[in-house]
């Protein structure tokens, strides 16, 4: 298109020009005609001014019609580059409109339809929930939460951190990568050490196995800890069962009573865990022992990248377990404290012991001084019981003296009125006396 504008007024040029120069040349000849001889200088000259003029002229035309083929080409150019951006621009806002329509079936980006490398959010998982700071319900002491519209796929802009990015950054950091799976709460990941138990007591510097129980995750899987740290989501397998791993920590505390938070960059042992469980247990050897003294040993069960467990509700038991032991200890007195202070507690509870066995034994003999007082006031009972019964013996006798005499008296007067039955024997006959005889 340029190359042709320019060649048609070039090619316009010459006619133009020729028009021109003919038109002056048939006007000096005229002009000559009539001034025959004295004219023909100034006819001369005059055609040399109009031969300039016409040049001029020309030259002038020639110059506008290239300053206009310029022009032209440039605003062909322009126009070019504007049709250009309309249609980079048309297939920008196409490819959004089928982000937008497919909203993630899959053909959704310019990343050949992989929305796991395109850079531009998915509506389809924008969570309309996370733009709601949660005071439409206020409870006591509830702060608001932090709130978005576009799943806080910037956040880690809004603070002074390094990006999290697969390390562990000791210095703390922020990690733009999503929470993944949550396992539902049939799936909530549990556990329970076999090994040590309670209070149970191993011998200083002398290897001894961990071993936990562990239900509801996929043990043995884990990534680089050092270039994958909380790089990725969290997964769950065809169960529903998180897929990760667990570790054990052992930490040294003061006694089983203590109550001072421990230093959590402080530990005694620490293994994470990558054999999967066999027959849902997992152990770890702990190869040199221990020295002397009391600990705790905990899980920490995780993910595969090594972020702590996610699950769907928030009351729920502990993921994790925890149990306390001793190392060097006196298993009868392991709960009572650590050295000289678990001692000096163990002697005074054998003391008190002591002298609750001799509070036992001077009960015991107070018991039985009592029962043998009760045997002596039972013995007493039936003597006061005899003397009431000898009293009333003594009654009796004095009773059945008293009807001695009487009768004795009776007998006395009987014997009176023999005397003077004798007497009527005398007087009445010999008969009646022999038969009074008879009866008394």
């Amino acid at each position: 298109m340029k190359f042709s504008t320019a060649l048609t007024s070039l090619l316009l040029i010459p006619l133009l020009t020729g028009e021109v120069l003919g038109a002056a040349t048939l006007s000096d000849r005229a002009r000559g005609g009539k001034n025959k001889g004295g004219n023909k200088g100034a006819g001369a000259a005059q055609n040399s001014t109009a031969t300039a003029a016409a040049n001029s002229t020309a030259a002038a035309g020639a110059a506008a019609a290239n300053n206009t083929a310029a022009a032209g080409a440039a605003a062909a150019n322009n126009t070019a580059a504007a049709g250009a951006g309309a249609a980079a621009a048309n297939s920008t806002a196409a490819a959004n409109t089928t982000v937008l329509a497919n909203n993630g079936a899959g053909n959704n980006n310019n990343n050949n339809g992989n929305p796991q490398t395109s850079t531009t959010l998915n509506p389809g998982v924008i969570c309309q929930g996370f733009a709601q700071n949660g005071q439409q319900t206020p409870v006591a002491g509830q702060v608001a939460s932090l709130t978005s519209t576009n799943n806080f796929i910037n956040f880690c802009l809004t603070v002074n951190k390094p990006l999290t990015n697969g390390q562990q950054v000791k210095g703390g950091s922020c990690n733009p990568a999503p929470m993944g799976v949550i396992a539902a709460s049939t799936n909530m990941p549990s556990s329970k050490f076999v090994s040590p138990v309670n209070g149970q007591n191993f011998q200083p510097n002398t290897a001894f196995n961990i071993q936990m129980a562990v239900n509801n995750l996929q043990t043995g899987n884990f990534v680089n800890a050092q270039a994958n740290y909380y790089s990725a989501p969290q997964q769950v397998n065809a169960q529903g069962n998180i897929i990760g791993h667990t570790h054990f920590t052992v930490q040294a505390i003061p006694s089983f009573t203590s109550t001072t938070p421990l230093d959590s960059s402080v530990f005694a042992f620490f293994k994470g865990v990558n054999g999967a469980a066999q027959n849902g247990v997992v152990s770890e050897a702990v190869t040199a022992g221990l020295p002397a003294g009391t600990y705790r040993v905990c899980s920490i069960n995780t993910d595969a990248n090594h972020t702590p467990c996610l699950v769907a509700v928030a009351q729920h038991g502990s993921l994790d377990d925890c149990v306390y032991f001793s190392v060097g200890g006196n298993n009868n007195n392991v709960f009572a404290g650590n050295g000289a202070a678990g001692n000096a507690a163990g002697a005074a509870g054998n003391a008190t012991g002591a002298a609750g066995a001799a509070g036992n034994a001077a009960g015991a003999a107070g018991a039985a001084a009592g029962a043998a007082g009760a045997a002596n006031n039972a013995t007493g009972a039936a003597g006061a019981a005899n003397n009431a019964t000898g009293a009333a013996g003594a009654a009796g006798n004095a009773t059945s003296s008293a009807a001695a005499a009487s009768t004795a008296a009776a007998g006395k007067g009987g014997k009176g009125a023999g005397a003077k039955g004798n007497g009527g024997r005398k007087a009445g006959g010999r008969r009646v006396q022999s038969r009074l005889g008879r009866d008394y």
